[in-house]
Parts: C-alpha cells; structure tokens; sequence
C-alpha cells in the first residue's frame, strides 16, 4: 500500500473524501494518474493520505480545466515547470471565458434580430408595429428578411431600399394589410384579382425599385431561391400564393424580370 496512515480508507471513502466517484477515481488510475494501492490482506485496496492528497491533487486541476491528458506530467514536474503549465492553462480558460461571453451576447442578440440582420433591416421591422402591421405580418417579415440575406444575398440591399420607400408610401401600406387580410379568403374570389392588379400598379409607379440588383441574376439556382423566400408561410394559405402569382405575373407583363419559381 502506498504511504498514508495505517489501515487506510476503501475506494468509496477516498472518493468521498475528494469529492469525486468510485468510477472517476478507477478512471484516474486507468490513465495512470493515481496509483491503485495494493490490497490487504483482506483483499481490499486501501487508500492511504498520499494517494488521497494526489487524488485532491488530481481533482483540482481537473476542476481547473486542465486536460487530464496534462495532469499526470504537470504534477510530476518541477516547480518553474508547474508555474508554466499553470499559465498556459490559465490563458486557455481566459480565451474559453471570453468565447463563451461572445456566444452569450450572441444569444442576447438574437432576441432581436441583431445577429441575423443588419441595423437597418431592424429599424424596417421597428416600423412595422407603429404603421398598424400585426405582430404575425411582422414576424412573417422578420423571417422573409433573414431568408432572403441568406439565399439572396446580392439583392439584400435592394429589398431593404424597397422596404423602406413603401413604408413611406401610405397607399402602399394600406395595400400591404389588405393583402395581409385576404389570406383568409377562398383563392377564386374575385376580389384577388382587383387586389392584385392595385398592388401591381402600386409598384410599378416606381419600377426602379424593382430593377434587380447587379449580380442577382447571374446564379442558375436564383429562381430557387427566390421562390423559397416568396412563398415562405404560404402553406396553408391558398388566396396568398393566387395573389402573389398574380402580382407577378402582372410585372412580368409590365416588363419586370421576376424570376420564375
């Protein structure tokens, strides 16, 4: 048995007493990093205060952060090379510390919306609330927002711009809740068709706001893209996808490039 006081403690004792578990202490000896005592005559093993005091030895550092695949070297090292260690372990807790308060803030920031858009989209989304938009037609829009700097990057700034000049546009704004408020309608009702021909000629009386944004067009998956960010919450919702696909095709005659889905 390794030194310590006569007699000894059972490994549930030694575990117990350095605030760790029977299965933590046999891994610590399965790395080698404290010696399992010989048995007694008994048969048990018996832990005395050297292989306790190396065990707490073990635990500390362990607790510290410091790799068990480190431990066994750093305890049997010399004092200036325990003083290096410990710095070394130090400044990877350090650089741990502060990756964990960068995701942190990130979680903080995705609370709203800081992490996934720009200032300037959330100050669009700000709007919203105050124009009379509900708060479901705003997260629709949060979520439409986020897909579209993903999936269409190029055309981000763009539809930004869009969104900003039609918040000024009181007809606009007024059109956008009709529109809001047709999602419930059967999709053959008549009023579609007028609604849409109004919100066609709304945006068309400032096509440069639809010319597409150099570099949008040139990936062969746009169509794709766009298609994903348009139609997003449209399941379910049959009068929206006829009044969309109507808008549409009603630029599309008008001259503008809105890729097919």
């Amino acid at each position: 048995m390794t030194g310590g006081a006569t007699g000894g403690v059972t490994i549930g004792q030694a575990a117990a007493f350095a605030g760790v578990t029977i299965k933590t202490v046999r891994h610590y000896h399965k790395l080698g990093l404290v010696d399992e005592p010989e048995r007694d005559s008994s048969g048990y093993r018996r832990y005395g205060s050297d292989d306790l005091l190396r065990l707490v030895q073990v635990r500390a550092l362990a607790d510290a952060g410091v790799p068990l695949a480190d431990i066994g070297a750093l305890l049997d090292a010399d004092a200036d090379r325990f003083a290096a260690a410990l710095t070394d372990v130090e400044q990877r807790l350090t650089d741990r510390i502060e990756e964990l308060i960068a995701r942190r803030d990130t979680l903080h920031r995705l609370t709203d919306d800081r992490a996934l858009l720009p200032d300037r989209a959330c100050a669009v989304l700000d709007r919203m609330p105050g124009l009379g938009f509900s708060p479901d037609y705003v997260a629709g829009q949060r979520e439409a927002l986020v897909l579209f700097r993903a999936l269409l990057p190029a055309g981000f700034d763009s539809f930004v711009t869009q969104l900003e000049y039609r918040l000024d546009d009181p007809e606009h704004v007024e059109l956008t809740q009709r529109s809001w408020d047709a999602m419930s309608w059967d999709p053959d009702d008549p009023r579609l068709e007028e609604l849409a021909s109004a919100l066609a000629d709304n945006l068309l009386a400032n096509r440069e706001l639809l010319t597409a944004p150099t570099g949008l067009e040139i990936r062969s998956d746009t169509a794709t893209r766009y298609g994903l960010v348009d139609t997003h919450r449209q399941d379910g919702w049959p009068a929206s996808a006829r009044l969309n696909a109507l808008v549409e095709a009603k630029l599309r005659a008008a001259g503008i490039p809105v890729p097919h889905r």
